[in-house]
């Protein structure tokens, strides 16, 4: 026969746990994080669960409207483009190059940005003030217009669209890293450890980083967006990726010649940049807010 346990013990949930219980009382967010797993998803495996490849033409099926439209097609769900090509599978592989580079540039921008602005918060004088008021400068154009001049002096194309943003992106980091870097150096818990003997480095790994976690997501989730907005936003101009390559904005800007005879050319492709954003925004939101209840808990 089985014993009893006569003693009732508490458990306390790890800070992982309380954030997961914080992010998942809200069912609008959680339906956002549902959608941007179906995102990440779709980014990952699109070429392999997509009907039909991204450069496959259908010649007899040239500006196929809709299937829910009369002279639709079940085979072409969401129509055709001016090529015969199947929407609904460029949209997939969409995923790939507008939303899923966007985790890349901002991953990359954020590693570096954090580590920047981690260690130019330890200096003063001269070269502190240099790099605040370069950032100041730097943070007063707007990041499309940045990303525009640094693809023109690199030349057009994905690649150099990627490396374009991940460059506007970094000063963004900068700047957030660096302030509350020096906002937290500035209490008393710091000075606690300084004289406890630990080192600068040791006191931004262990003290102060889990402190501004909260601000480095912020900046992420609305450097992601930005940088989503930014790949579509080239792309429409003509200078990211090539007009054969299925990214969102490339798909608006070769179908906007169309739009009085093929308008899902354009409508399906500007919901989807459209969608990502709301999500991306959603989520990192009710990130932010789990994290502060968690902060406060």
């Amino acid at each position: 026969m089985a014993r009893e346990n006569i003693y009732q013990e508490e458990e306390f949930p790890s800070p992982l746990q309380q954030l997961w219980y914080k992010f998942k009382a809200k069912p609008m967010i959680m339906l956002a994080f549902s959608c941007f797993l179906a995102l990440v998803f779709l980014a990952i495996f699109a070429p392999i669960i997509t009907p039909f490849s991204s450069s496959q033409t259908h010649l007899e099926f040239i500006l196929l409207p809709p299937a829910w439209n009369d002279d639709g097609n079940v085979s072409f769900l969401l129509g055709t483009d001016q090529l015969g090509r199947d929407m609904l599978s460029m949209l997939m592989h969409g995923a790939s190059f507008t939303f899923g580079l966007s985790f890349i540039i901002v991953i990359t921008s954020a590693v570096i940005g954090v580590v920047i602005g981690s260690l130019s918060a330890l200096t003063s004088g001269f070269k502190s003030s240099f790099l605040n008021h370069f950032l100041d400068v730097i943070l007063s154009i707007p990041s499309l217009l940045l990303a525009i001049v640094i693809v023109a002096i690199l030349g057009t194309g994905l690649s150099n669209t990627v490396l374009a943003i991940i460059i506007v992106l970094i000063p963004q980091f900068i700047h957030t890293t660096r302030n509350e870097v020096k906002r937290e150096f500035a209490k008393d818990y710091v000075l606690a450890s300084k004289l406890d003997g630990a080192s600068s480095l040791r006191i931004l790994q262990y003290s102060i980083f889990p402190n501004i976690i909260e601000k480095i997501i912020t900046q992420a989730t609305l450097a992601q967006s930005a940088a989503i907005l930014d790949i579509a936003a080239l792309g429409f101009l003509g200078l990211g990726a090539a007009t054969y390559i299925p990214e969102w904005g490339t798909m608006v800007s070769n179908g906007i010649d169309l739009f009085y005879i093929a308008p899902w050319t354009v409508y399906f492709p500007g919901l989807a940049i459209l969608f990502s954003v709301i999500v991306t925004n959603l989520v990192g939101e009710g990130l932010r807010h789990a994290l502060k209840q968690r902060k406060e808990y």
